[in-house]
């Protein structure tokens, strides 16, 4: 890769040397800090803005459900099928410039989305955006697992941790608000158009302020690795996505069976070439606090994909909400997991798998209760009498994600950070490529395409049910991380 204008230094320039484990942070490192979490703000967020804007998108364009699910899908299916791609190439090319140029292409994919006149351009540019998330998120965990330490470290990873969690639920609170202001005419296009200003304040800060940094031993991209990995993930998730609407035909089987292998195929390719610059280093997975944490990752994705897209449909057309009462709703998760997340990032590194634990637990027992909270009450149901379930159910996910990342990777070796950076965030975001292909056979197989509100009620009581299993698997797999006291600094 040749150096572009967005980046005129060398491309091995060595990391900066980091700061002792309790060293305060620089002003030059805060703002590198504040950047990093913009761009991980902007680009997550878009994962679920569309959420809380799909009825009017669907009368505007006429989009259907399948075009309904692509919204979502598109956009989560490159990011999972480009992220290990991205994060080795942050470690060969500079994590850096490929964070710069990742944010042009996401920037201008929103303003792509903005100007579309119809579904099928504006699924294309979703799935332009997630490419340029694919190159971008990667190196905003590498870039921090390898500038900081200590104190300092698990203090950017519980940040890193809130921004998630506030951008998880931020995203539907904006696409609500703003697509009911109705800003200059244009509906729901401004929740695209305001990640133009703001990419390109991360592009001209983040040029200034994040340090540069590579792989020690740079070597050239697995290309046969790269198309494995595209390959098993296309063939997996796209029958996932797409078999519900034509009654799972036996193409969807063989497809999904070729993904298996594709997938088989592609781990001995990174078997053979482990000496040899592989895509994947699989010497990540003898940690069993890596291996253990990815997992959960993923299936913290898919909990979150099954969730989020049918609590939306259900608070809109079970209890007959407005976009702007459903953004109140996400509101109130929204500082749950603000709450959540405050209290990890305070305790960060000192119970070590207990903080996430007790997370899910939390969750567990508010998922519970909204359940039967909605099978008591039915269409009755208040969002004033939702308001404990749903922000003990935030509180809950925002303990998660900051310290399940700091654990999941903090023995990944420097040289190896982009990569398994890429794997971490490629775990969760195929669990939400997963989880909202999983709603075909959880929610819209209930709704069987009607609009009234008692299917979309009995169809979320249905999801909350499956969720609440997911959780308890997660809960198991966070076993693999260490216990308190046994956390690598």
């Amino acid at each position: 890769m040749s150096s572009s204008a967005l980046d005129d230094e060398p491309q091995h320039t060595k990391p900066p040397t980091r700061p002792t484990p309790h060293a305060r942070m620089t002003l030059a490192a805060r703002i590198a800090l504040l950047v990093l979490l913009t761009a991980e703000l902007m680009d997550i967020l878009d994962q679920s803005v569309v959420l809380t804007a799909l009825p009017a998108i669907q009368e505007s364009t006429g989009a259907g459900p399948a075009a309904v699910q692509w919204l979502t899908t598109g956009y989560s299916l490159p990011v999972a099928i480009g992220l290990i791609t991205g994060g080795r190439l942050g470690d060969l090319y500079g994590r850096r410039r490929i964070l710069l140029f990742g944010t042009v292409v996401f920037t201008t994919a929103s303003l792509l989305c903005a100007l579309a006149p119809g579904p099928g351009v504006l699924a294309g540019a979703r799935g332009l955006q997630g490419v340029g998330v694919a190159l971008t998120v990667p190196q905003i965990l590498a870039t921090l697992h390898v500038t900081f330490e200590g104190h300092n470290r698990s203090k950017a990873f519980g940040l890193y941790g809130a921004v998630l969690s506030l951008a998880n639920v931020l995203g539907p609170v904006m696409g609500g608000l703003l697509t009911e202001a109705d800003l200059f005419g244009l509906s729901w296009r401004p929740i695209f158009l305001i990640n133009v200003p703001v990419g390109l304040a991360v592009i001209l800060l983040g040029r200034r302020f994040i340090p540069e940094s590579t792989a020690k031993a740079a070597d050239r991209l697995d290309l046969t690795g790269m198309l494995l990995s595209a390959l098993a993930v296309i063939l997996i998730v796209f029958p996932l996505t797409e078999g519900h609407l034509h009654h799972w035909p036996l193409w969807c089987s063989a497809l999904l069976a070729a993904g298996l292998l594709a997938l088989g195929v592609f781990l001995r390719h990174q078997q053979r070439k482990q000496h040899r610059a592989p895509l994947l280093p699989l010497s990540l997975f003898r940690g069993r606090q890596f291996s253990g944490g990815t997992a959960a990752q993923l299936v913290h994705g898919l909990l979150c994909g099954l969730f989020f897209m049918t609590w939306t449909l259900y608070l809109q057309r079970g209890l007959g909400m407005s976009a702007v009462q459903a953004a109140v709703a996400f509101v109130l998760l929204s500082l749950g997991e603000l709450a959540g997340a405050t209290v990890a990032a305070k305790t960060a590194g000192r119970f070590a798998r207990r903080l996430p634990q007790t997370g899910a637990l939390i969750t567990i027992a508010a998922m519970v209760g909204y359940a039967l909270q909605i099978a008591a009450v039915q269409a009755d149901l208040t969002l004033w009498a939702m308001t404990a379930p749903v922000v003990l159910i935030g509180f809950g996910l925002g303990m998660v994600s900051g310290p399940l990342a700091d654990m999941s990777l903090a023995k990944v070796q420097h040289e190896d950070a982009g990569a398994a950076s890429g794997l971490f965030n490629t775990a969760m975001h195929l669990g939400i490529a997963l989880g909202t292909a999983l709603t075909a056979l959880v929610f819209f197989a209930t709704t069987a395409g009607s609009f009234d509100a008692g299917p979309h009620r009995d169809a979320f009581i249905t999801v909350l049910w499956w969720v609440t299993g997911l959780l308890t698997l997660m809960w198991a797999l966070m076993l693999f991380l260490p216990k308190a006291g046994h956390q690598a600094e």
